[in-house]
Order: C-alpha cells, then sequence, then structure tokens
C-alpha cells in the first residue's frame, strides 16, 4: 500500500508545508526512511518535493534542511530585488508590445530568478533520485507543469519501472529524468517568474489549467494521499465587503493566482470525499469489476489567514519591491494583500508560516500517525 504527499503551489506560503512536515517528522516512530512513498510537487511545493525525495533514506534531515533553507530565506535568494532589475524587465515588457508581445533573450516576466535556480542546485541534489527509487526508499516523484504551446498540463515522474505513463483530458503523464529545470518550469508563475524550456516547449507554473491536482497521485500508484494545502478557505466563510474603488490590478492577479492554487485543490479533495463515499457503498465484487477502490485521504488544512499575515510582514521587503507591490495595489488600500502572500519571500514571514503549519499538524497528530501507520479501508 502506497502513501503519496501533496504539495501545492503558493509561492512564499509554501514555507507553510515546512511546519507540517516538521511535524510529521517529530511524530514518526521511524526516524530514517520517509512515510511517503509518492511525492508530487507542483509550483513552489515542487521544490520541497525534490528535496524529500532526492533524501527519501533521511527523511528528517532532508526536512530539517528545508527548515533552514525557508527560515534563512530572503528575496534576493529568489529573485534579483535592485531598482535597475526591476526598471529593466517593466521596460522589456512594454518593448514587447511592439513586437507582437514578444521578448527577445530572456523570457518576459517581471522579475528574474536565476538566484532560485543557483540556491536551486546546491539543495537538492537530483543525482540522488535514482538511487533511492533503485533501493525502494522513493516510488516516484511527480512535477507538473503546464504547456504554453499545447496547452496541457504535464506530470513529469521519475519512478519505478512498473509506472506506465498516461493520457487523459489535457493531462499528460510523461516519464523522463527529473532535474532542476522541471523544477524552475513548475514554479515559474506567468507574469512574474519566465517560463522555461524544456525540449521543444516552453512551460510555465503547473497550478495552471491543473484541474485535478490529486490525479498524478493515484496514477502513479497512490491508495493514500496526504495533502497540504495552502488556504484555509475551504472552512472559512467568504466574506462580501463594501468597497469604495474598483478593483486595483494587484487584486485581480491575485484572485486569479488564488484560482490557480486553490480552487483546483480544494474542488478536487470534494470530490475524492464524494467518490469515496460512492466506492463504500458498492460490493467487493463490484468495485473489483469496475476497477475502483476508496482512497483515504488526509489534509492539513491551514488555520491562518495569509493575506492578513502578508500585511504584517510586507513592510520586510526590499525598498524597490514594496513600491511596485504598492504601484500595482498589493496592500490593505488596494485590495490586493493576497499577492504579497505570493512573493513575500521574507525570512519573518516564512518563520511565522512554518511556525503556524507545525501548530496545525500538531493538533492533528493522533490523526497523521493513525493514517501513515495504519492500512487503507
Amino acid at each position: 500500500m502506497k502513501t503519496a504527499l501533496i504539495l501545492s503551489g503558493g509561492g512564499a506560503r509554501a514555507a507553510y508545508q515546512i511546519g507540517v512536515l516538521k511535524a510529521v517528522s517529530e511524530l514518526l516512530p521511524d526516524k530514517g526512511k520517509s512515510p511517503f512513498d509518492i511525492i508530487c510537487g507542483t509550483s513552489s511545493g515542487a521544490l520541497n518535493a525534490a528535496k524529500l525525495a532526492c533524501a527519501a533514506d533521511n527523511f528528517p534531515a532532508a526536512v530539517h534542511t528545508l527548515e533552514q533553507l525557508w527560515s534563512q530565506l530572503t528575496s534576493n535568494q529568489v529573485h534579483h530585488v535592485g531598482y535597475r532589475e526591476v526598471l529593466v524587465s517593466i521596460f522589456k515588457l512594454i518593448g514587447s508590445f511592439f513586437h507582437s508581445g514578444i521578448a527577445h533573450g530572456r523570457p518576459l516576466a517581471l522579475l528574474d530568478n536565476t538566484p532560485l535556480a543557483e540556491m536551486l542546485s546546491q539543495h537538492v541534489d537530483f543525482e540522488r533520485l535514482g538511487s533511492m527509487i533503485d533501493q525502494e526508499y522513493l516510488h516516484a516523484l511527480s512535477i507538473t507543469a503546464l504547456g504554453y504551446s499545447s496547452g496541457q498540463s504535464l506530470c513529469f515522474f521519475q519512478g519505478s519501472e512498473s509506472i506506465s505513463p498516461w493520457s487523459s483530458a489535457k493531462r499528460l503523464g510523461i516519464r523522463c529524468q527529473v532535474d532542476y529545470k522541471h523544477i524552475m518550469a513548475s514554479l515559474a508563475l506567468p507574469g512574474i517568474f519566465p517560463a522555461v524550456r524544456i525540449n521543444r516547449e516552453y512551460f510555465g507554473d503547473g497550478a495552471l489549467r491543473q484541474t485535478a491536482p490529486m490525479s498524478a497521485a493515484l496514477h502513479l500508484g497512490a491508495d493514500k494521499l496526504f495533502v497540504i494545502g495552502v488556504s484555509g478557505n475551504g472552512r472559512q466563510l467568504y466574506e462580501r465587503k463594501k468597497t469604495s474603488h474598483s478593483p486595483s490590478l494587484a487584486q485581480v492577479f491575485g484572485q486569479l493566482i488564488n484560482s490557480a492554487f486553490i480552487d483546483a485543490q480544494e474542488e478536487d479533495v470534494e470530490m475524492l470525499r464524494r467518490f469515496n463515499e460512492f466506492a463504500k457503498c458498492m460490493t467487493d465484487d463490484q468495485r473489483q469489476q469496475l476497477n475502483v477502490r476508496p482512497v483515504e485521504l488526509l489534509i492539513i488544512e491551514p488555520s491562518v489567514k495569509f493575506d492578513d499575515l502578508a500585511g504584517k510582514f510586507s513592510h520586510y521587503l526590499p525598498s524597490s519591491m514594496r513600491l511596485l507591490l504598492r504601484i500595482i495595489g498589493a496592500n490593505q488600500r488596494g485590495g490586493g494583500a493576497s499577492l504579497a502572500s505570493y512573493i513575500l519571500f521574507e525570512e519573518k514571514y516564512c518563520r511565522e508560516l512554518i511556525r503556524c503549519g507545525y501548530h496545525d499538524a500538531m493538533k492533528q497528530s493522533d490523526e497523521i500517525l493513525a493514517f501513515i501507520q495504519e492500512k487503507p479501508v
């Protein structure tokens, strides 16, 4: 029976995942091998997924490394932050308007995330991934990205030879040797970070058009899904506040990002829960005939409101980033604080997210232990 870990996107919000994983590592009686046979990462969750997979033989050490990385993170370790760099990107974007929206050289993006690629190469040893699979510490790692030309959601996976590639509506599973390019492609948030070319196509953030975030894990053979969310919206009431101005650019863009990172996962969770209820009503013969089975699910939902928290820590951003966010309305006054919560790559904000993730997971400690140790229903 195989257990899958689902790490969704969310930019800086992915620091929350580290707090949950830290709690898991402390709760496990076995302090060595990863409790997750399959690890699926999307967007910034792909970075966490890659590190965990490449060090699947020592789960606590991998989590500790990620905690150190996120706890000491600054914006200039993720992207260039100077006024000059930001202005060059803006002028390049404007210049593309006169060339059919196409830029020469580096793909269009507001921020140059070259430092992130360098950090990824330093902290993730992709050469270990094959040996982790061969020694059966790991069944598979998958990284999802969107092909800009095809419009397909591609799941790049490296895993056991028993896994077959798959193809379904707008989704493909492709066997390959996963490396840093797949991670950089998966977290290439459109307009923010540049697209990445893999073979013949450019790819962007994997959360885009990922209508079924948990399907990859099921294709890879998962019987149980451990999902770490990046929003508490599933348990909170949506508020309709009276506004005095039209939506700012950041507010519009923030809602578009929310729809990519949050809505699809929440809907997929609800769909899986309904499917489980349906499968449990069937007899064993009916399940076997239709090739369906209940899939055990445990989701850790954040209790923290990311937008509110980002507002408290946004002043730690470099001055060039604060100016840019203020211009486009990514603040409480402009109604676009949600956008800031995704790009606030600063250690104090990330540390608070780690603390919240740890706290939320510990509140579900009994459920987590039972989920990891028990066989699926």
